[in-house]
């Protein structure tokens, strides 16, 4: 008999639609995807010859479980740089992707039967982590009209004796909304206050369309000892495939995750570590004009979508999604258990576009679309989406 935790396990719904999407080209059929949070550009050529380099100098054999030392030292000087936090080596853990990063931050935190807070919508695979490591995932409501950014009135109403820790993620994946530094102190003083730990995923750190973002750690040192930054280089630096992501946190925190890492993955790939020291030390700049190529992306589609009637979204500041809001197309569309699912299917079906059922952030009235693709595929997906929900208006 397998596992009971098994049972509560729902597998990733955006692996599953991108799965369903190389499955249909496979057989011939022409898909615009719009669901996957994956950049359509590739690892920067600079970084990819220090993994090239590794390889040739047989850097191949065990290193440190955290990271290379090298690597690590470079993350310091970042956040100290970009974020106006203080780390040293010894506080920064190198992991084989953000979600493993996560998975090492709530194994250290929690006890089977703690809580961790979920602010709605989040990112899917959080609920599912939580899951896995015996903890409890606690859905927080949140509000259309502060962007479903979180409150600590929000918080309130589901604080319990067994509450551990709080994510937060921002910029936020799926609504692209980015935190301002006093929606972000309020909270943080209110975690700090009741002893909750604070997961920052801030993968989207440097997608983002203005100057706002602050990152929370560098909020005060008391607030920074309780926070637990995940970040990596999926996002920025195209690395999705090399699976490379990182933790900082305090000393006893990272130490925490150092030995449980040591017993599961040892240490992540040494080539994707150098090529992620490639991308910090050569490669500002590419990362930079995939930033600006987003925004340009962002303000095109939100411009189009204005121009749709009986939707909305909410207004991005960061990341590369936009979180649409089809209440009006729910009313008149025949589903029997999931709105945002039924509707995925069937526009998939009619129309060959992929796009995120808003369910999977656990929002049923929604859909998210990503533009990490390029400008042709995502307008004629728009053009298709205004097209398809026509019939339901």
């Amino acid at each position: 008999m397998l596992s009971s935790r098994l049972k509560n396990v729902t597998p990733s719904v955006t692996v599953a639609i991108s799965s369903k999407v190389k499955e249909l080209k496979a057989n011939g059929v022409e898909v615009i995807n719009l669901s996957i949070g994956e950049p359509d550009f590739t690892i920067p050529d600079k970084a990819k010859a220090y993994g090239k380099k590794s390889l040739d100098e047989n850097k191949t054999k065990y290193d440190l479980v955290p990271g290379l030392i090298e690597l690590r030292k470079e993350i310091c000087k970042k956040l100290d740089r970009e974020n106006n936090i203080s780390y040293t080596p010894d506080q920064i853990v190198l992991s084989s992707g953000a979600k493993n990063s996560i998975t090492n931050a709530i194994l250290v935190l929690t006890d089977p039967g703690d809580e961790v807070l979920l602010p709605l919508p989040y990112w899917v695979s959080y609920s599912e982590i939580i899951k896995i490591t015996n903890a409890v995932p606690v859905e927080v409501p949140t509000c259309k009209d502060n962007n479903f950014k979180v409150t600590v009135e929000d918080i309130k109403k589901y604080v319990t004796e067994k509450t551990k820790a709080i994510v937060i993620t921002n910029p936020s994946n799926p609504t692209g909304c980015v935190y301002t530094k006093d929606e972000l102190y309020e909270i943080a003083s209110f975690c700090l206050q009741k002893g909750i730990y604070i997961l920052a995923d801030e993968i989207y750190e440097k997608i983002r369309f203005n100057d706002s973002f602050v990152s929370i750690a560098s909020l005060n040192e008391e607030i920074k000892n309780i926070t637990i930054t995940i970040n990596g280089f999926a996002k920025c630096a195209a690395m999705t495939g090399t699976r490379l992501g990182y933790t900082a946190s305090n000393t006893e925190i990272a130490k925490g995750m150092s030995t449980i890492q040591s017993h599961i993955v040892s240490h992540p790939s040494l080539t994707a570590q150098y090529i992620g020291l490639g991308a910090l030390l050569e490669c500002e700049e590419d990362m930079q004009h995939m930033v600006e190529t987003y925004k340009k992306r962002c303000t095109l589609i939100t411009d189009r979508l204005d121009k749709i009637n009986s939707i909305s979204y909410v207004e991005p500041s960061g990341a590369f999604y936009i979180f649409i809001d089809l209440s009006n197309i729910k009313k008149n569309f025949d589903y029997k258990e999931s709105f945002s699912v039924e509707f995925c299917e069937k526009f998939l079906e009619a129309e060959k576009v992929a796009v995120v059922p808003g369910k999977a952030f656990g929002i049923d009235e929604y859909i998210r679309i990503s533009y990490a693709c390029n400008e042709s595929e995502f307008m004629e997906g728009i053009n298709r989406l205004e097209k398809y929900i026509k019939n339901f208006i």
